[in-house]
């Protein structure tokens, strides 16, 4: 199963906000040790106060789903990663994830996305596939 998720090129990331409403956008992702990071990068948006950061600070509930999907229906998966969300403050941690992020990514240019950072602290992962 991890190795699914290390792999994959997006995933869903799901938050709360403080009057319990679900939120659910697709990021790119990196996976190091029990955390997923996504990062706020360069690609456009219609605003830089994303209501994903703002839900994480409210709550901090957090999941990250990543899943495939082929005509084929023997190749169905999906894995949910449950657990505790922030907003990275940590300079020497947005690093590490930022390089990550770019070595996975060919679309960053090498180069990390600006930020700000997003961790997802693993506390669970569920998950199901088609075949065994």
């Amino acid at each position: 199963m991890r190795e699914l998720v290390a792999t994959a090129r997006v995933a869903r990331l799901g938050t709360v906000g403080a009057d319990g409403r679900p939120h659910l956008v697709p990021v790119c992702f990196v996976l190091l040790d029990q955390t997923a990071y996504s990062a706020v990068d360069h690609k456009p948006k219609r605003t830089t106060r994303l209501r994903r950061l703002a839900n994480l600070a409210a709550t901090g509930v957090a999941c990250l789903l990543i899943d495939e999907y082929r005509e084929d229906w023997s190749a169905l998966w999906w894995v949910r990663l449950d657990g505790d969300g922030r907003v990275v403050d940590d300079p020497a941690e947005a690093a590490r994830a930022g390089a990550a992020l770019a070595a996975k990514y060919r679309q960053y240019g090498g180069r990390a996305p600006a930020g700000p950072y997003l961790a997802l602290a693993i506390r669970s992962w569920t998950g199901w596939a088609a075949t065994g």
